[in-house]
C-alpha cells in the first residue's frame, strides 16, 4: 500500500513536472484568480484540437498571463506533423517578424545608453543610405509601366526604420516595380552579411519618399544593421549580452545548431511552408552568416512571456530594468498618424483602428477594429502563423506559437475573440 502510494505521488508529480518546469520563470495562477474564465480558455484549446484533428494545421502552443501570472500555457497537437511529435510546451518555432519587436528593443536601449537618436539619419552610421532615390512609374513607350527615379527629399531617420516609414519596402509581397526590382536582386544570395546585405539594399530604389508612408518593409533588418555599427558587435551578441541572456530567454536565438534543441523544433505541414513570392520556411538548424533583426529570431512560448512581461511592466522584469517606463511609453504610442504627415500604405498591416508605434501595432481607440481588446493595446505576428498581443489596460499579454502562414489572420482574430469571451472581470 505504502508502495502504491509512493508510486501514485510520483505519477502525479512527473505529470506536474512539465508545466512546472516550462512555466517557472513567470508566476502561475489558476484562470478564476486572475478574472478567467477556465471553462472558457479550454473552449479555444479545444478549437484548436479540433483543427488539428481536421489536418488544418500540425500542432500550437497557447500561453495566457494576467496580472503578472501565467494562466493558461497549453500545448496541442503535434511537434513535427511528420515523425508524429508530440507538440511539448518549449517546442522551438520560427517567429519571423515577432523578431521585430525585440531588434526594437534592443535599439531603444541603445538611444537610452545616449549612443544613438530617434531623429539620426541612418547614413550616420551606414553610409551606403547617403544618397537615396525613389521608385516612380511611368508609362514606357510601349504604354506599360517602366520605373524611373527621383532623389529622396529627405534622409531616413532611426524612427522611420523602427515605424516602417522608411520607404523601403518588402519584395515578396504587394505588387509593384520596385518590388520586382528586389525580387530580381535576390539581396539573400549567396549568404550574405548583415553589413553585405545592407550594402546591396541601398542601390535599390525606395517605395516611398521618407517619412510619408508607413510600408512594411526591411527597414527592421537595416536597424539590426545600426546596432552592429553602434555597439560593435554582432546583432545576436548586443541582443543575447544585453536582453536575451539577463530576460532568460535561453532559447531565442537566430539559428540553432545545437543537436540538444534540434528536435524541439516545430515544423508546418508539408502544403504549408510558403508565406510568399521566393518565400518559404527557412531551416534554423542551418548556420547562416546572416541575422535579420526583422524577421529571423527562432523562440518558445516562455521566452517570449518573459519579454512581453518586461514591457508590460514598464521596462522591468525580476528587479531588473532594462527600458525605462517613459520610453515603453514612447515605444507604444502612435507615431503613423496624419499628424505627423503619414499616410496608410495600400496594404496597412496594423488595420482599422491601429496605428504603428515602434517595432508594434498600436490600437488608437477601444473601436474601429473588429475584434475585442482596449485601447493602448498592441501587438504583432509572424508571416509562419506565431501572434502576440499585450493588454495594459486589462493587465494581460497572450502568445499564440503556430507555424502556418496559410491560417494566420484567421486565429488571430479567433484567439482574440474567444480569449476576451473568457475575461469575466
Amino acid at each position: 500500500m505504502r508502495f502504491l502510494k509512493r508510486s501514485l505521488r510520483a505519477a502525479v508529480l512527473g505529470l506536474a513536472l512539465p508545466l512546472l518546469a516550462a512555466a517557472q520563470s513567470l508566476p502561475t495562477a489558476r484562470p478564476e484568480q486572475v478574472g478567467l474564465s477556465t471553462g472558457r480558455l479550454q473552449m479555444l484549446t479545444d478549437v484548436l484540437k479540433a483543427d488539428v484533428a481536421a489536418g488544418k494545421i500540425p500542432g500550437a502552443v497557447l500561453l495566457v498571463a494576467r496580472q503578472g501570472k501565467v494562466a493558461w500555457f497549453e500545448p496541442v497537437g503535434k511537434l513535427d506533423p511528420v515523425a508524429g511529435t508530440p507538440m511539448p510546451r518549449d517546442g522551438i518555432f520560427r517567429i519571423y517578424s515577432m523578431s521585430k519587436p525585440i531588434t526594437t528593443v534592443a535599439a531603444m536601449m541603445l538611444v537610452e545608453d545616449g549612443r544613438l537618436k530617434l531623429d539620426d539619419p541612418i547614413s550616420t552610421y551606414l553610409p551606403e543610405f547617403a544618397t537615396m532615390t525613389v521608385g516612380v512609374e511611368k508609362p514606357g513607350a510601349d504604354g506599360k509601366p517602366v520605373l524611373d527615379t527621383v532623389p529622396a527629399r529627405r534622409p531616413i531617420t532611426v524612427q522611420d526604420l523602427m515605424r516602417h516609414t522608411s520607404g523601403l519596402t518588402y519584395g515578396f509581397f504587394g505588387p509593384g516595380l520596385v518590388k520586382q526590382a528586389y525580387n530580381a536582386a535576390d539581396l539573400g544570395a549567396g549568404d550574405p552579411t548583415l553589413a553585405e546585405f545592407s550594402q546591396r539594399l541601398a542601390k535599390l530604389p525606395l517605395a516611398y519618399q521618407p517619412g510619408t508612408t508607413w510600408e512594411y518593409s526591411q527597414s527592421t533588418d537595416i536597424l539590426g544593421r545600426v546596432i552592429e555599427v553602434v555597439s560593435g558587435q554582432s546583432l545576436y551578441q548586443f541582443e543575447k549580452t544585453r536582453l536575451l541572456d539577463p530576460l532568460g530567454m535561453k532559447d531565442t536565438s537566430y539559428y540553432v545548431p545545437e543537436p540538444a534543441r534540434q528536435p524541439r523544433i516545430a515544423e508546418p505541414l508539408a502544403s504549408d511552408r510558403s508565406f510568399g513570392v521566393g518565400a518559404e520556411f527557412n531551416d534554423p538548424r542551418v548556420v547562416r552568416k546572416y541575422e535579420s533583426g526583422g524577421g529571423g529570431l527562432v523562440s518558445t512560448a516562455n521566452d517570449y512571456a518573459r519579454f512581453l512581461q518586461m514591457l508590460l511592466n514598464g521596462g522591468s522584469l525580476d528587479g531588473k530594468r532594462y527600458l525605462g517606463p517613459r520610453t515603453i511609453a514612447l515605444m507604444t504610442a502612435d507615431h503613423s498618424n496624419a499628424g505627423a504627415g503619414i499616410v496608410p500604405g495600400p496594404l496597412y498591416l496594423p488595420g482599422p483602428g491601429y496605428g504603428f508605434g515602434l517595432g508594434f501595432a498600436v490600437r488608437r481607440n477601444d473601436g474601429e477594429a473588429p475584434y475585442p481588446s482596449a485601447g493602448g493595446e498592441y501587438n504583432w505576428g509572424g508571416a509562419g502563423g506565431t501572434y502576440m498581443w499585450v493588454d495594459p489596460k486589462n493587465e494581460m499579454f497572450v502568445v499564440l506559437m503556430l507555424q502556418s502562414p496559410k491560417y494566420r489572420t484567421h486565429y488571430r482574430t479567433l484567439t482574440r475573440d474567444m480569449i476576451y469571451a473568457a475575461v469575466i472581470k
